[in-house]
């Protein structure tokens, strides 16, 4: 019989111990959390919408880990606070992705911070999906990696309320129209759309001015638009500053026959407690969701619903919080297609494909940006209560009314 020295059967132990260890350590790496770095501005100008887009992502992961993960693996989501900085959310997604070894990204709120956040996201050649942020400055750069989870970019978010207003009767028809908005770069985009359509269809521009976003008093502006006599106003705003302007202009005693906002309607309750619920009467804007949309076209749109009410004790969630959801979504299918996390394979992927999504479904260009339409939306009091409705398209739509002309200031 051949006998095995100390020395040999030290080393098969080894072995069978190395052996061990590594299917161990390939176990554990197996279950390790799926790791998604966000950064926000929780902090700042714009913390009331990266607030609402921390909550949506937080409904998404608690939705995706209760169904069994991504890939089998729980999600994690590394989030960091940009306090509405360019400087800072820079450093941030470096860092998401050079010290915290984030395996995917998602995007911020607004074109301001996503412009800087999403060239990080290009230079690693990682996908960087973006729940907000339509500036056209954004898919002019030639990227490949970055992907706009909502319908459409700025210069065409408001084409429903344009459309509106040209299709109504002669003597409906407004003839004159104000245009103040923030000097932001997804807010601007939108209003320049409406007043080229408007101007086109002889609506004559009796105001305009581009306010810094750090403005806060905006009676001046009222007065001047009260001087002008606009029927309409179409503001660019992003929300204190859409608050500011209904404050002042409710001030100065000037109420326009139709007022179109951007993002500051959408913040929902904190809208209506900023300016009094029967304040919003009438106030259009344009939206990316609607809560009511079901079945197949919007896949997990009442879940995502049911879920944020009950987990942050809140009857509706903002627009923002959708938005957010639906990029997770976007990355969430993405990567399940696939089956794996391949940077370029994802990308390849969704410039090929359709995503449905509680938006409805999207699917991009070769640069990123979207190309379906949003949804119109209007403030509605009925009965001392007041909620948003989908006005257009019919296909989506909550109700057949449209408040026409605005109501008076309360």
């Amino acid at each position: 019989m051949r006998r095995f020295g100390f020395t040999s059967i030290a080393a098969a132990a080894l072995a069978v111990a190395a052996i061990a260890a590594a299917a161990v350590s390939a176990g554990t790496a197996a279950q390790a959390p799926i790791k998604i770095g966000i950064s926000l501005p929780l902090t700042g100008d714009f913390s009331e919408p990266g607030t609402a887009a921390l909550r949506g992502y937080q409904v998404w992961q608690q939705v995706v880990n209760a169904n069994g993960g991504l890939l089998g693996r729980k999600v994690q989501l590394i989030v960091k606070d940009d306090r509405s900085d360019q400087n800072t959310i820079v450093s941030d997604y470096n860092a998401l992705i050079n010290e915290n070894k984030v395996d995917l990204l998602l995007g911020t709120f607004s074109s301001l911070l996503n412009l800087p956040a999403s060239a990080v996201a290009e230079k690693f050649k990682m996908v960087y999906v973006e729940p907000a942020g339509g500036s056209p400055k954004m898919f002019n750069r030639g990227f490949q990696y970055l992907f706009f989870a909502q319908q459409a970019t700025a210069p065409h978010q408001a084409d429903l309320f344009s459309k509106w207003v040209k299709n109504l009767p002669p003597a409906q028809r407004p003839k004159t129209a104000a245009y103040p908005t923030q000097d932001d770069p997804f807010a601007a985009p939108v209003v320049a759309g409406v007043q080229s359509q408007l101007e086109k269809a002889g609506i004559k521009t009796v105001y305009t001015t581009t306010y810094p976003p750090a403005t806060t008093d905006f009676d001046t502006i009222a007065s001047a638009i009260k001087s002008s006599g606009a029927d309409v106003v179409v503001q660019g705003a992003v929300f204190d500053d859409g608050v500011g302007l209904i404050r002042s202009m409710k001030k100065v005693g000037f109420n326009p026959k139709a007022l179109f906002q951007t993002s500051a309607p959408s913040e929902a309750k904190a809208f209506t407690d900023a300016i009094g619920a029967q304040n919003t009467n009438g106030i259009f804007y344009a939206v990316s969701w609607s809560p009511s949309a079901k079945g197949s076209k919007y896949p997990l749109n009442q879940q995502f619903l049911s879920t944020y009410k009950k987990k942050f004790k809140s009857n509706l969630p903002a627009e923002d919080s959708a938005d957010a959801f639906a990029a997770a979504q976007v990355l969430q299918t993405a990567v399940s297609k696939v089956g794996k996390i391949d940077q370029d394979a994802l990308k390849d992927w969704l410039h090929s494909h359709p995503v449905r999504t509680i938006l409805g479904p999207l699917s991009w260009d070769s640069t990123g940006a979207p190309r379906q339409a949003f949804f119109l939306a209007q403030w509605q009091c009925a009965k001392g209560k007041c909620a948003s409705q989908i006005v257009a398209p019919k296909v989506v739509a909550t109700t057949k009314t449209i408040v026409n002309p605005k109501p008076a200031w309360k």
